[in-house]
């Protein structure tokens, strides 16, 4: 217990970056109950409970569109981003990438613009507290090309307030790579760093084709890539990192898709594959509220799955070293990290 303890105070002693957040995904229950009030409903965190409790991906989807239901204005999302805010200052987070879900907002007829203008706020008090947030404008894949056209084309607008790269989530097997190249061309051409969900639900080749057709420069999830070296070799090869969320994978039954089990536990998640066949990994939290973790746990996570402290310490590193912002920003924030190593 000792040993245990005395490795989960040095690792949260770690200044620590997070890539794969959803702002979305991070509402506390309490905080859900508080949003539901503004909408004139009345909700026992019991009801939260039950609403975060699911068997599968799909049902994590659902859960998801019913928690962003619940926003409606700037202000429950200068909320969630100030509580978020807090919670990452608590877990020594100093660099995060926050993805914003821009078009769930443009499907519910929201303003982006004036939402971000919220959060950009709660950003810019963030960084007097010593953490520095960017953004990712997240499309929603199943909404189609056109529809994530329009977010890369807000993610463009908005890159002098701190949006850093355009992204895509939701389900990646309902519509092929192939229809969002021309929109990832136009998010590169814009400046934007490019990144996307592949090899979560869907298989290795997903990860290639992110890689190939759409040029992403990192893969949110990506663990399918442990079931093809040739996939894993790409990846090394080129440098493109896995945003790894090992607890996310185990909620959403991925995992035990993946290994070809009913169930499995996280002892048997592959990041420790991926990290010793050379493939660039970092850990997050994904939805963190809704999965019931946060970073720390995530670590913790790792070790379970049988990263040793030093590679735990790689992957730490990779976190700042894979982050989208500039090499002046980027070296500081690396050796804040070696020195506590």
């Amino acid at each position: 217990m000792g040993r245990e303890s005395s490795l989960a105070e040095r690792i949260f002693g770690w200044p620590k970056a997070e890539l794969h957040l959803h702002l979305e995904g991070s509402i506390e229950p309490d905080t859900v109950v508080e949003l539901a009030a503004r909408r004139g409903l009345t909700l026992a965190l019991q009801e939260v409970a039950a609403h975060y409790h699911y068997a599968d991906f799909r049902g994590f989807l659902e859960a998801f569109k019913w928690v962003t239901s619940l926003l409606r204005e700037p202000e429950d999302y200068a909320l969630i981003a100030r509580r978020l805010v807090e919670n990452l200052r608590r877990q020594n987070v100093i660099y995060a990438e926050i993805t914003l879900s821009a078009g769930v907002m443009l499907f519910r007829r929201q303003d982006v613009s004036a939402n971000f203008a919220a959060l950009r706020d709660a950003g810019e008090q963030a960084g007097i507290s010593g953490l520095r947030l960017q953004w990712v404008f997240d499309a929603t894949r199943q909404f189609g090309a056109e529809k994530a056209m329009e977010v890369a084309w807000l993610a463009a607008q908005h890159r002098s307030g701190g949006v850093v790269a355009f992204g895509m989530g939701g389900d990646e097997l309902s519509v092929p790579a192939e229809e969002f190249r021309t929109v990832y061309e136009f998010a590169r051409e814009a400046g934007l760093h490019t990144v996307v969900h592949a090899g979560e639900i869907g298989g290795a080749d997903e990860v290639r084709r992110a890689v190939e057709v759409l040029g992403a420069k990192r893969i949110g999830h990506g663990i399918a890539a442990a079931a093809d070296p040739v996939v894993m070799a790409l990846l090394a090869e080129r440098r493109i990192p896995l945003e790894i969320c090992p607890t996310s994978n185990l909620r959403t039954g991925v995992l035990a898709r993946l290994r070809g089990y009913p169930s499995v536990g996280i002892a048997r998640h592959p990041i420790g594959e991926l990290v010793r066949a050379g493939v660039p990994v970092t850990l997050s939290t994904d939805d963190p509220a809704m999965f019931g973790t946060n970073l720390a746990a995530e670590y913790a996570a790792a070790v379970e799955a049988g990263l040793t402290i030093q590679e735990l310490a790689q992957v730490a590193e990779a976190g700042f070293a894979h982050a989208f912002t500039l090499e002046r920003d980027r070296e500081p924030l690396l050796a804040r990290l070696r020195a506590a190593l």
